[in-house]
């Protein structure tokens, strides 16, 4: 389906922001372009529906003529039925395409054999999913719904146990430029997601995840809201830094000393 929202549909002073923000960092790294199908991948939480929300919100700047399909990976943890059920209602009021793909993701990636890295096989076997619907469906770009919070996050986490200094990219050339990740949601922080998924009465989804309460990612995130109660503007300067490198400022050579 196209980009369109119901006629006469008055939009908040919240949604016009986001949407601003959407179309500011889709236009600077050209992630939208006239002809466009777009894989959105849902996952059942707040972020990704606002995603999809603001993916069909009329734009001004960006070209509208592109398509939406929505996709759900069930990871079939228990009781994912009913959240299946609420998702799948949702998709069916906003009018979109959308593909939902039951698997045993979840508890394949939790079991005896997988017990010290489980969040690692999760992600890279619903990647490799959302890549083969995406082909499945001849789409040429892939949505995802990590926001200026998640880009942070992923900065310090690789830092911390990657060794490396890098993030989430805005846009993303994988398989030769046959395909691209967009993450349209780049420049907007979290509690303005959170808030206009609130406002819109979105669906909320349990987490279902067993790792998830436990995981270094919400860690992160409590090391920063304890920053934060120091200094208000931690995320802020963060994320500022990322596009302030100093390589001449930075240590080359070994690394192993």
């Amino acid at each position: 389906m196209s980009n369109r929202q119901p006629k006469g549909e008055k939009r908040t002073r919240l949604h016009n922001h986001l949407n601003k923000w959407f179309e500011t960092v889709s236009e600077e790294y050209a992630m939208i372009e006239p002809g466009d199908r777009i894989l959105v991948g849902v996952s059942g939480g707040t972020d990704s529906m606002v995603l999809l929300d603001l993916l069909q919100t009329p734009k001004y700047v960006i070209p509208g003529d592109y398509t939406v399909t929505a996709a759900h990976i069930d990871l079939g943890f228990a009781g994912s039925g009913e959240d299946v059920a609420k998702i799948e209602a949702s998709f069916r009021q906003t009018g979109c395409d959308y593909v939902i793909d039951r698997t045993d993701i979840g508890p394949v990636a939790h079991s005896e054999v997988n017990r010290k890295n489980p969040c690692f096989l999760c992600s890279r076997l619903r990647r490799r999913r959302i890549f083969e619907i995406a082909d499945e469906r001849g789409c040429n770009k892939i949505a995802l719904a990590h926001h200026r919070d998640d880009m942070i996050e992923t900065l310090l986490l690789n830092m911390f146990w990657g060794r490396e200094i890098s993030t989430m990219m805005p846009k993303q050339r994988i398989f030769a430029g046959t395909l691209h990740i967009i993450r349209p949601l780049a420049y907007i922080r979290e509690d303005l997601v959170k808030k206009f998924a609130r406002e819109r009465q979105f669906p909320v989804v349990e987490n279902r995840c067993p790792t998830s309460v436990n995981s270094r990612r919400r860690y992160v995130k409590e090391l920063l809201n304890t920053l934060e109660k120091d200094n208000r503007l931690v995320r802020d300067n963060l994320f500022r830094a990322m596009k302030n490198v100093k390589k001449d400022y930075m240590p080359r050579g070994r690394s192993d000393g």
